[in-house]
């Protein structure tokens, strides 16, 4: 049946109903009897009074069950159904609805003896009038109280029989035939969930076997509650998404932490939405992802799942909770190497050749840890630039979505760490044949992850440790964070810097939680975190002496399990290595030993610390004097991060006299360097290199 077909079989239903009623308060008015005069009219004898008024009762109820036989019920019967009213609790809703849609019945109302000249609806009219009285219509269990189908207006010390009664205007518009449309009051707190239900296989089992899992009722409804356990919120709202496709329900959404923390306001919002879910056939999803089951919010939770407000799927991070009712626990997880994989290849060979396809797929899979939803989002954002300048080659193709997937990750990270542009390259880093060796390995290995975990089956033998743990070590200034940025920047990945400030917290439970949100969002593969200062959180555990020691022992226990569990790349960076517990060496791969340069490390270092030109780029480079004396320079006991600074300095001090970079210049500034590191200046070695230089 038709939308327009099935308004115009409600409204007639509507309007025989409210025929129906108008004539049967017209028939409870006392009559008066007829005078003999009028028997003369027409020589017969006239009706008995009231009589026609009979017929008349009799042909509208007729007609009112008439017109509510049809294919598709009317929305007053709809609601009878679903909430399981009676026909007199039916009844008592239309004495409330034609107060809204009959100006003219409350004279109706007044008039009848047993209302006493009220002009409104009362549960004392309704027992004289209607058929089939029941007391407990208006009993706080019954759906028309329970559910706020209609409101009672009880001041003072007013009976409750002569209180009057109004229905509720959702009801009422959903009477009149809006059928579709959710209550205002839950729309500030409550999202429809739209868009297709990316799953992979495994996620699509998941689901079907949740589905058969539920009971329905007599409406059709499932009335119970889904804890989707899983790190991947998208996943598990994705799962409960499928399931309300195949159960023809629509799926709305709510953060658990946007529940009301009153009782009275969270009993309105259960009941309400009790009330949409039977009337529109709802599902509610609750992102419960960031509560902790010991806070305030984990209470509220529960209290609103003890109540029966239909199918309710709950998205929890690891542990599901203990509830008493219907409930079901599904394990969602994101979507693995393999399925990634795959969906990149059903997205990219319909425009690429299978190799092509098959070389992207590989490298974005093997990096990153995206679920199908994010998948296809970096796809769409890739295909508007390619609707704007069609890439010339499948590699660049193939950069525009590394990018894509890459900025997907950051917004996450930004709160918890500080993003370092990586700009140095291998040519800028200066480090022992050794060390370059480790930070080659290093990003290869992170490179061909996919081939040694996915093809030649290693992650088939493995539960953890997947990710690439590094700890670099050496003195400050010996090139430590500049390895990072290099590293970043050949895999073109975003470097993130933790904050200590914001990661670290004195109340309990804060620092780890911090952590878990920190390495989940790194876990996506975007990025790669940089500890530095890692001493400060991986120092070594402490015998307990108070309970400060106790839970700063967690602390260390909690980033020992993660660190294993990290998929991702890490980077440790200190300058005393001793002071880390020795439990976190066994968890890294690679140990990086800086040592302070060389003489001839430190010559190289010299050489690359002023800018040179770059023509394409338009840049000028550092003018520098042709006479710099470079194996002198490099006699200076510094690290490449004092060196760099002197030569910002000298930089500086060449821009003011209005000349090149001068041994002048620079030898000023090692004289303030070395006084700042408080180290010996020998002035003679100064002279002796001014004279050589001819230094004035």
């Amino acid at each position: 049946m038709s939308e327009a077909t099935w308004q115009e079989d409600n409204h007639q239903y509507l309007a025989a109903s409210l025929h129906w009623l108008r004539l049967q308060l017209q028939s409870a008015l006392p009559t008066v009897a007829p005078t003999p005069k009028s028997w003369l009219i027409g020589g017969q004898k006239p009706t008995e009074p009231g009589a026609e008024l009979a017929a008349a009762l009799e042909r509208a109820a007729l007609e009112r069950a008439q017109c509510a036989e049809v294919e598709s019920a009317p929305a007053l019967t709809i609601i009878a159904n679903r909430f399981g009213l009676s026909e007199f609790e039916q009844d008592i809703l239309l004495l409330c609805t034609a107060m809204e849609l009959d100006p003219g019945i409350a004279a109706l109302y007044a008039q009848h003896p047993a209302n006493q000249g009220r002009n409104y609806p009362t549960f004392a009219l309704s027992l004289a009038l209607l058929g089939q009285p029941a007391w407990d219509a208006l009993s706080a269990s019954r759906p028309l109280r329970s559910l706020q189908l209609l409101e009672i207006n009880q001041p003072g010390a007013t009976p409750l029989t002569a209180s009057a009664l109004r229905i509720d205007e959702h009801i009422l518009n959903f009477i009149k035939g809006l059928t579709n449309i959710v209550d205002s009051r839950l729309l500030p707190l409550v999202t429809p969930v739209t868009g297709e239900a990316e799953l992979s296989d495994s996620q699509h089992a998941k689901a079907l076997e949740a589905i058969q899992q539920i009971p329905a009722d007599a409406n059709g409804l499932l009335p119970a509650v889904v804890q989707l356990v899983g790190e991947d919120q998208e996943s598990s709202q994705a799962v409960a998404l499928a399931i309300c496709r195949q159960l023809n329900a629509d799926l709305f959404r709510i953060a658990a932490a946007d529940l009301p923390a009153s009782l009275a306001e969270l009993e309105t919002f259960a009941r309400l939405w009790q009330r949409e879910n039977r009337l529109l056939h709802l599902a509610l999803y609750i992102d419960a992802g960031q509560i902790d089951n010991s806070n305030a919010e984990a209470a509220t939770l529960q209290r609103f799942l003890q109540k029966q407000t239909g199918l309710v799927f709950v998205a929890l991070r690891e542990t599901p909770l203990r509830l008493t009712g219907l409930n079901f626990v599904a394990e969602v997880q994101k979507p693995d190497a393999r399925e990634q994989h795959q969906a990149w290849l059903d997205l990219l060979t319909p425009v690429l050749s299978v190799d092509d396809a098959q070389g992207i797929a590989r490298r974005l899979a093997g990096q990153f840890d995206l679920n199908l939803t994010e998948i296809r989002q970096a796809v769409g954002h890739v295909a508007n630039l390619i609707k704007q300048k069609a890439p010339e080659t499948a590699e660049e193709l193939s950069d525009h979505l590394w990018s894509s997937c890459r900025d997907l990750t950051r917004p996450r990270l930004d709160v918890l760490a500080q993003h370092l542009e990586a700009k140095a390259t291998w040519d800028d880093l200066v480090v022992s044949d050794e060390s370059a060796r480790l930070l080659h390995q290093i990003a290869d290995q992170v490179q061909q992850r996919h081939q040694v975990y996915q093809d030649w089956g290693f992650g088939l033998k493995m539960n953890r440790g997947f990710g690439i743990s590094a700890l670099f070590t050496g003195d400050s200034g010996t090139g430590k964070t500049m390895a990072a940025e290099v590293i970043a920047n050949d895999l073109q990945l975003n470097l993130y810097r933790i904050d200590l400030s914001a990661v670290v917290s004195k109340y309990i439970g804060e620092t780890e939680k911090n952590l878990r949100k920190l390495f989940d969002a790194a876990e996506q593969g975007g990025a790669i975190l940089f500890f530095d200062e890692a001493d400060a959180l991986f120092g070594k555990r402490s015998e307990v002496k108070d309970s400060h020691d106790r839970y700063a022992n967690i602390e260390i226990n909690y980033l020992l399990q993660r660190m294993e569990a990290f998929t991702g790349l890490a980077i440790l960076a200190t300058n005393m290595k001793s002071a880390l517990d020795p439990a976190f060496m066994r968890r890294l791969r690679f140990i990086v030993e800086f040592q302070f340069p060389s003489a001839q490390e430190r010559k190289a270092i010299w050489q690359k610390a002023f800018p040179k030109a770059d023509p394409a780029g338009g840049r000028p480079g550092t003018p520098v004097d042709e006479t710099l004396d470079y194996d002198r320079l490099a006699r200076f006991s510094l690290s490449g991060g004092n060196i760099h600074s002197i030569a910002l300095n000298a930089a500086f001090l060449a821009a003011k006299s209005g000349g090149r970079v001068s041994m002048a210049h620079i030898l000023d500034a090692i004289r303030s360097e070395l006084r700042k590191l408080n180290k010996p200046v020998n002035e003679a070695e100064f002279r002796q290199l001014e004279v050589v230089r001819g230094v004035s």
